[in-house]
């Protein structure tokens, strides 16, 4: 029947056969593959239609518990703020506390293990922060173009050590609510209700007017450490990052050469800087891994710093970067240990050419002695020897 239609088709419009057979060739396949998907189709289940494909994990805690959070975003309340800023800035590797009182507003205070800004204004936007020891403070309610007015105006370069050639940041977003408890949801801090502690000596008194509540101060304090701790640590892998950087190559030049391309003295240098990154992660007062002294006895203030801390996967990355540190470590010990024989070569080197010089240095000495005592001696001889011949 198909061949018969051809046939007319052709016949019809008086074209050649390999132009017109092709076309309804794929148009008689390409029916043939919907009538065969539509009944494979038909086939399968309604629950199979909707299956929706697995999605890929997320990297982090943090990101995967970003979902939690949205419950909280989209659906306003009345007893409910807006969404704002939590702008977390480490600007060196630590401040000189002692100056930094000098340089703060009046009404900053001391609060445990920081100093504590009530109120800072700029830029039509209000908010406080808390300054820490380890380089780095934390802005509730102001963002990163007011967090960085107050590093300017305040801390750079005054009481900064070890300034960082690019500040590191990290954000976070917070909402206050008192009908509900304090907690991290999510991605979403959300400032409420608060268990009582069990000192009352952990909260300061005669605390002046903040542009947030005064009942979760000492809960954005355990939130702002763990956010600061995070932050410096963030800085620390970024330049233990540029280290390994700079001596990748080393691997690559024994193989191509045999040899480091790298001096002692350089050498020494770098592993000083690796030294150094490991203090600063294990030995400074304020580390990553201890749990401060504070949260001993208030187990509530505890519970909001680990859970930030563990969203931030303060104990993985530590691991990491003393891992990290492990390897540059064990590099920089064979390259060491390559460096010792090389000058413990050129030491035998060296003595051998001092031993050489010491014998032409005697040679030109004592030289013509011996010339003269070999040559007076075999003048000798021959001289018996002729004797001997004429007396016989």
């Amino acid at each position: 029947m198909h061949r018969a239609a051809l046939a007319s088709v052709r016949h019809a419009f008086k074209l050649p056969q390999r132009r017109i057979c092709l076309p309804l060739i794929g148009l008689a396949s390409f029916n043939l593959r919907q009538c065969r998907a539509f009944a494979q189709s038909a086939k399968q289940t309604p629950a199979e239609d909707v299956q929706p494909k697995p999605k890929p994990k997320a990297t982090t805690p943090l990101r995967r518990t970003a979902a939690a959070s949205l419950p909280i975003r989209s659906n306003p309340t009345p007893t409910r703020s807006e969404i704002k800023p939590v702008s977390t800035i480490a600007t060196a590797e630590r401040y000189m506390m002692q100056g930094l009182r000098s340089r703060l507003p009046s009404s900053a205070r001391m609060l445990h293990e920081s100093y504590w800004v009530p109120t800072w204004k700029y830029n039509g936007q209000e908010g406080e922060i808390f300054v820490f020891a380890n380089g780095t403070f934390v802005c509730w309610g102001l963002g990163e173009e007011e967090a960085m007015s107050f590093a300017s105006k305040v801390l750079s370069p005054y009481v900064e050590i070890g300034h960082l050639q690019e500040p590191e940041t990290e954000d976070l977003e917070f909402v206050t609510d008192p009908t509900e408890g304090t907690r991290l949801q999510g991605d979403l801090i959300i400032l409420g209700q608060t268990p009582p502690l069990n000192a009352e000596e952990t909260m300061p008194a005669d605390l002046p007017l903040s542009t947030l509540p005064r009942e979760t101060l000492l809960a954005r304090y355990a939130f702002s450490q763990a956010l600061s701790r995070s932050t410096a640590l963030s800085a620390l892998e970024v330049q233990l990052e540029n280290y390994l950087s700079s001596v990748a190559v080393l691997p690559d030049a024994l193989i191509r050469t045999g040899k480091p391309d790298l001096g002692r003295k350089a050498l020494v240098k770098k592993l000083g800087e690796l030294l150094k990154f490991r203090q600063g992660l294990n030995l400074n007062r304020e580390n990553f891994s201890d749990t401060p002294d504070l949260y001993w006895a208030e187990p509530v203030l505890e519970g909001y710093f680990n859970s930030l801390s563990n969203a931030l996967e303060m104990r993985a990355r530590t691991r990491s970067v003393n891992d990290k540190i492990t390897y540059a470590a064990e590099m920089q010990s064979v390259l060491r240990e390559l460096l010792t024989e090389t000058s413990a070569h050129r030491m035998e080197l060296i003595i051998i050419a001092l031993i050489a010089v010491e014998v032409v240095i005697c040679l030109i000495r004592d030289g013509p002695e011996l010339w003269e005592m070999l040559t007076g001696g075999k003048a000798n001889e021959d001289g018996d020897a002729k004797l001997t011949a004429t007396d016989l």
